[in-house]
């Protein structure tokens, strides 16, 4: 069968690097084979990459992944606006049975495709690291209590951040790799040894790395050196030029290399919208000039990130190559939540997910499954 579509001449992200003057042919919702009679569409001076995958995100568009199934989905297509054609929700930290109820609704809507997923972020955190979490609904890790969790959310529980130095933690973290979901150290008050234990026990991500962690010491080296170091590890970044300096950043890409690090957005109702009052959870956040703030207490309230923003600062002021961005955007979360055979990267077979971006990393196409979500405006 002939290809519905070939795009045509722009420079093309492969695993094996970047072709020049390159095409990639669709067919109903997947790649296929280039045809070299299929009819093209010039995109010539733009690049392709694929779909950008995001593992740990809270909302956008003025919704949250905390309410009704039409906010769920107002946050999904915002993202998907910005090139994030796989999507992870993530909850925050409340009661247990809100948090219950909330993964069977968002179990529903990966039933349907809308989502990937599910990740809990909270409430099994430390208080001393809880971040824009509610203090007073915080809890030690319980491995029952992570298990009604994982049942709720219906066969779609992705990941757990756990702050795993607590009573249960390691406990957690066993449970969950046993029945196949993400253990991740986050919110942590941890030291250098236990985060190697819960790394032995199953964990494999780091939560938003350096962020709502201790900070790396010369003689408490802490969880930034366990995490960075251990090769089982991938950390996750948030590339928005507020949560990690510059310097942060090539540290943990220089240690871990560019195969273990998944950029995120850790993205709240404002992503998409701008500045003013929203509500993360039960808490109440202001946004000034792109930067999310709890209004008692001031500290960092996720982001307003999209991965079209994380994409272009990681090329143009990080110094990373394309190729390097697209692993983190792209390959690598697919590889972690094991659909590496299905997205993450632009082979024949696998999902028509792409965004084209402008030769200065603008983004200006998006197409999810071989539909258009954002037509390219082309001359």
């Amino acid at each position: 069968m002939a290809p519905s579509l070939v795009l045509a001449g722009a420079r093309v992200v492969l695993p094996t690097g970047v072709v020049d003057d390159g095409r990639v042919a669709v067919e109903g919702t997947k790649i296929a084979a280039a045809s070299g009679d299929a009819p093209a569409v010039d995109v010539t001076g733009h690049w392709l990459v694929p779909g950008f995958v995001d593992l740990h995100n809270h909302g956008g568009g003025g919704a949250s992944f905390s309410g009704a199934a039409d906010e769920v989905l107002t946050a999904v297509r915002t993202h998907r606006r910005h090139g994030t054609t796989t999507l992870v929700a993530s909850t925050v930290t409340d009661e247990m049975d809100l948090l219950v109820r909330q993964a069977g609704l968002l179990g529903e809507l990966a039933e349907q495709g809308e989502i990937a997923g599910i990740h809990f972020e909270g409430p099994f955190i430390s208080p001393c690291r809880k971040g824009a979490h509610s203090e007073e609904l915080l809890r030690d890790p319980d491995p029952a209590e992570v298990r009604k969790l994982i049942d709720a959310a219906r066969g779609h529980a992705r990941m757990m951040t756990l702050a795993t130095e607590l009573p249960g933690g390691i406990d957690s973290v066993r449970l969950l790799a046993e029945h196949g979901v993400i253990a991740a150290v986050g919110h942590t008050d941890a030291t250098y040894e236990q985060t190697l234990a819960a790394v032995d026990a199953g964990a494999t991500v780091a939560t938003h790395l350096f962020n709502a962690m201790p900070a790396l010491n010369h003689r408490s080296p802490g969880p930034i050196a366990a995490l960075l170091e251990d090769e089982r590890v991938t950390v996750e970044l948030i590339n928005d030029g507020t949560h990690l300096h510059p310097a942060a950043l090539q540290l943990a890409f220089h240690h871990a290399g560019a195969a273990r690090v998944a950029f995120i957005t850790d993205a709240m109702d404002a992503a998409g919208i701008g500045d003013g009052r929203y509500m993360l959870g039960p808490l109440e956040v202001e946004v000034s000039e792109g930067v999310a703030r709890l209004v008692h207490g001031g500290s960092i309230a996720g982001s307003t990130l999209t991965l079209d923003r994380a994409f272009k600062r990681a090329v143009t002021v990080d110094g990373l190559s394309v190729t390097d961005a697209v692993a983190a955007l792209s390959a690598n979360p697919a590889r972690l939540l094991g659909l590496s055979d299905r997205i993450g990267s632009l082979e024949p077979g696998k999902d028509a997910d792409l965004v084209l971006l402008d030769a200065d990393f603008d983004l200006k196409g998006v197409m999810r499954r071989g539909e258009w979500v954002v037509a390219p405006q082309l001359p």
